[in-house]
């Protein structure tokens, strides 16, 4: 068998988790692995953590080659992990070190086992939608030089910014008019993103698998506006009103102000994510487990 490359991304804010690195890296070069490390969690690992490690290489940019991706961390780790990946068709695996775990969801007592699956063939590769973002000619308000990067695996979110005032956001889908919110903002999400930001705000959760995108108001200023879910075929143009004159846009949590005469499209981008799932995980287990999906707290207070 070839050998495998590993290419390890990391969270840097969690020193008192340094242990589960090394037990990655000890499980990856039990198989002969090449491991290749993103220079900043490198930098952390051994300057910081004073860690005694020795990849194949360090990664500078996004022109970087692997078989697999690692994501260390929680799921805000992951989805940077899933921008440094973007269209490469590499899958990622998510070790969690941090408390939810929904894409992020193999614990450190699996490191071992989940290691040996890979090899021996033992796993599942979900694919996951992405989100992509068009901004109109008009540049954003701040930093005209550096456009976000336009992808999304969870959510784009339109956020008011800088007062208390609402913003109103009318809302077109095919071309067609849907409605004018008038809301603090207004999160199209994946199916991914449906247990994200959008579920707390009152989104519908979304299986994996579905072939949708969903539209949530945050705080929106009628009974009226409830979330709406549509085929992710279709493509959603945005045009935002604000007392200021600027609003944000928070793609995948990445902020960027932009004024009001900017205008957004957003579609199925052309490309998916692969998560690299083990064999007995279920989305609908996860959902019990970690958000206690279903339960009744009149029985469980008996």
């Amino acid at each position: 068998m070839p050998k495998l490359r590993f290419a390890l991304f990391g969270n840097l804010y969690q020193p008192k988790k340094s242990v589960l690195v090394k037990k990655l890296l000890c499980a990856l070069e039990e198989h002969g692995a090449e491991v290749i490390i993103d220079r900043p969690f490198h930098e952390y690992l051994t300057q910081q953590l004073m860690l005694d490690i020795n990849p194949t290489s360090l990664i500078d940019d996004d022109n970087f080659r692997a078989d697999y991706a690692v994501s260390m961390g929680g799921d805000g780790t992951f989805l940077q992990t899933a921008s440094r990946v973007g269209n490469k068709g590499i899958p990622i695996l998510g070790i969690n070190m941090g408390r939810m775990g929904f894409l992020a969801d193999v614990s450190a007592d699996e490191i071992d086992q989940v290691v040996d699956n890979i090899y021996e063939g033992h796993f599942r590769e979900e694919e996951r939608s992405v989100l992509q973002v068009e901004f109109s000619s008009a540049p954003p308000a701040e930093k005209p030089d550096t456009m976000p990067y336009p992808f999304a695996l969870n959510e784009v979110a339109v956020l008011k910014r800088d007062n208390s005032s609402m913003i109103s956001i009318r809302v077109d889908v095919d071309g067609e008019y849907l409605t004018t919110y008038q809301a603090d903002g207004l999160i199209i999400n994946t199916p991914t993103g449906s247990t994200g930001y959008a579920l707390s705000v009152g989104g519908p959760i979304m299986s994996p698998e579905s072939h949708e995108l969903g539209i949530t108001p945050v705080a929106p200023h009628s009974l009226n506006m409830r979330p709406i879910s549509l085929p992710d075929h279709v493509v959603v143009n945005l045009t935002i009103g604000s007392r200021n004159h600027n609003f944000l846009v928070a793609i995948d949590g990445r902020s960027q102000a932009c004024t009001e005469d900017v205008r957004l499209t957003i579609r199925r981008a052309p490309y998916s994510i692969s998560v690299l799932k083990r064999p007995e995980s279920s989305f609908f287990r996860t959902l019990r487990t970690k958000l206690a999906w279903g339960t009744d707290v009149r029985t469980e207070n008996r």
